[in-house]
């Protein structure tokens, strides 16, 4: 019979996740700005996500519809852009509490394309509505799928994304068109001095000066743009004749729905889902320097105000929203991660929607200025990523999984002709270099999954060689699992620290420890003959020293079990058993 068990987990589990602000953040997730600053900052938001609004002219006139239709679709999507960009920052279940906006992504174009060619803008609203409506019940599992979204596969969801803003910067930075193909030399002068106004603000600006690269960007831009006649000069015509307030109306015809279609644009929600996932683990980690694994609780809760978004807009009449990676980019560039930004953006977006002239004012960006700026988000979107993946030690199987997923995504960029065959179904899968690799890195994710339980049992004689043998036995199976450094020091010290303890448990004969580690536990197991294990809740004091026989002993039972996220303790007819657990 057990004689006694005990089990005890860190108070700080169960408290609020803790975010310790980096160093490179002037506002932190926590800090408000003063006021004229959140506004300026929220603007620089703003901008960035109008970007999304070129995908809904792309879907707009790629299925025949006219500018006022793209219009009336744009400003009915930026109602439902605002609102959930509030809701992102507030509190769980209906938001992450990160400051990461939503605009109209690229994850569902392909879907809409396919679906608007054949029943127009009404087939787009009723199949999105669905498709926010899986975004919600995904939300609502999310966090038992964890094993799904390791970071190795949300990083890389993240560099994709800024890899995608490459084949849209990029043409607009050196003025290339498919009407005037070639480098456009007064383009090319306007992109580089904006980039260059955006850099160096970022590089070498102090203090605030390093809060509104963007703003000092668009400013060089637009003077420059005038000066070299690169402005948008026929738009800026219709902007003139816009009217300064009128309310946005949803287009006629309701919505429709077709099962043939409705595969496409499940994948398409996936897609934007594990987009989410791994924006919000960028989010995660650009706020907090101790940064360890994804808040799964927060995501579902971020995967919800993208659902409640995308279902708005499809019953206002606007297109799917997904979380907007450049604007991650912009924060990290700035400095300034403060979720209180995210209300005046939001709140400014859905005004700009009750404005046309505004909101025109927004739209004709010079496409120079607006490649500049794809160019210089996308440098932090990539990199941002690749930090997220190489977070972990990556072993033979990750490299795999992300290796095969990333060089087929670029394969649909590099080399689009390859997939032209393919069935119209698969077609929302191949269409972008984001979605295929999304599909690819969940899919050999699971299948490398397979074995992935590791365990390695060894044998330690107590005596003067017993803290070089665990600390050995550590290091060895660490590396070889590819197990984060601070868990395997961590783990190290707690069994350094129970073989100092063993003498005093009457330990004579070999323990046995067994670790075993799946990705995202790690569990010791020691088990000899002796005394059952006891530690002491609070640490010994200096004054007690006098009364204890074996201080030292006791001192190093209370930091096992400071090192071990839970302790577990068993005993019976004079074999014990401690399991250590960590959290990977």
């Amino acid at each position: 019979m057990p004689v006694g068990l005990e089990a005890e987990s860190k108070s700080s589990k169960s408290a609020a996740p803790h975010h310790r602000k980096p160093a490179s953040l002037l506002y932190g997730l926590d800090e408000d700005p003063p006021l004229a600053e959140r506004l300026a900052l929220a603007v620089q938001h703003v901008f960035v996500m109008s970007v999304g609004w070129i995908f809904v002219v792309v879907l707009v006139t790629a299925i025949g519809g006219a500018p006022a239709e793209a219009q009336s679709v744009i400003r009915l999507s930026m109602i439902a852009s605002g609102i959930a960009t509030i809701l992102q920052a507030r509190s769980i279940p209906f938001g992450s509490g990160y400051l990461c906006p939503f605009s109209c992504g690229p994850a569902y174009l392909p879907a809409a394309i396919l679906a608007g060619k054949s029943g127009g803008l009404p087939l787009i609203f009723g199949l999105t509505a669905i498709s926010g409506a899986f975004e919600g019940m995904l939300s609502r599992v999310i966090r038992r799928l964890r094993a799904l979204f390791p970071p190795e596969v949300t990083g890389l969801v993240v560099s994709m994304v800024g890899i995608e803003l490459i084949a849209l910067g990029c043409p607009r930075f050196v003025g290339y068109t498919s009407g005037r193909p070639g480098i456009n030399s007064s383009s090319l002068v306007v992109a580089l001095i904006t980039l260059g106004a955006m850099i160096v603000p970022t590089v070498w600006g102090k203090g605030r000066w390093r809060l509104f690269p963007v703003l000092f960007g668009l400013l060089a831009g637009y003077v420059s743009a005038a000066a070299l006649r690169v402005l948008p000069w026929g738009q800026l015509g219709e902007l003139r004749t816009a009217p300064l307030f009128g309310l946005p109306h949803r287009l006629p015809g309701g919505m429709a729905f077709r099962f043939v279609f409705l595969a496409p644009f499940l994948i398409a929600s996936l897609s934007s889902v594990l987009k989410s996932v791994g924006d919000l683990t960028l989010c995660q980690k650009i706020n907090d320097s101790e940064w360890k694994r994804t808040d799964m609780r927060s995501v579902s809760g971020g995967i919800m105000s993208g659902a409640i978004g995308t279902t708005l807009a499809a019953v206002l009449g606007g297109v799917g929203q997904s979380t907007f990676s450049s604007n991650l980019g912009l924060a990290m560039a700035s400095g300034a991660t403060s979720r209180s930004i995210a209300l005046p953006a939001g709140l400014l977006i859905i005004t700009l929607a009750f404005f046309p002239k505004v909101a025109a004012a927004f739209a004709v960006i010079p496409e120079p200025v607006m490649g500049a700026a794809l160019v210089y988000v996308a440098c932090f979107m990539i990199l941002g990523g690749l930090a997220v993946m190489t977070s972990r030690m990556l072993d033979a199987r990750k490299t795999f999984v992300i290796g095969i997923s990333m060089i087929f995504g670029l394969s649909v960029e590099i080399a689009p002709q390859l997939y032209r065959g393919l069935p119209l179904l698969l077609h929302p899968v191949f269409a972008t270099a984001l979605s295929l690799s999304t599909v690819l890195v969940i899919v050999l994710n699971m299948v490398f999954r397979i074995g992935i339980g590791k365990r390695h049992t060894v044998e330690v004689v107590p005596g003067p060689n017993a803290l070089d043998t665990v600390a050995r036995f550590m290091e060895e199976q660490g590396g070889i699992w590819g197990m984060r450094q601070e868990v395997v020091q961590r783990a190290a010290a707690a069994l350094h620290e129970f073989m100092v303890h063993a003498p005093g448990l009457g330990v004579t004969s070999p323990v046995k420890i067994e670790a075993r580690f799946d990705e995202f536990n790690f569990d010791l197991q020691v088990d000899y003959e002796g005394i059952p294990f006891a530690s002491p809740e609070h640490p010994p004091s200096w004054e007690t020293v006098g009364e204890m026989e074996d201080f030292v002993g006791v001192v190093s039972a209370y930091l096992v079990r400071q090192f071990a996220d839970r302790v577990d303790v068993n005993s019976s007819n004079g074999h014990s058993q401690i399991r250590l657990h960590f959290e990977h």
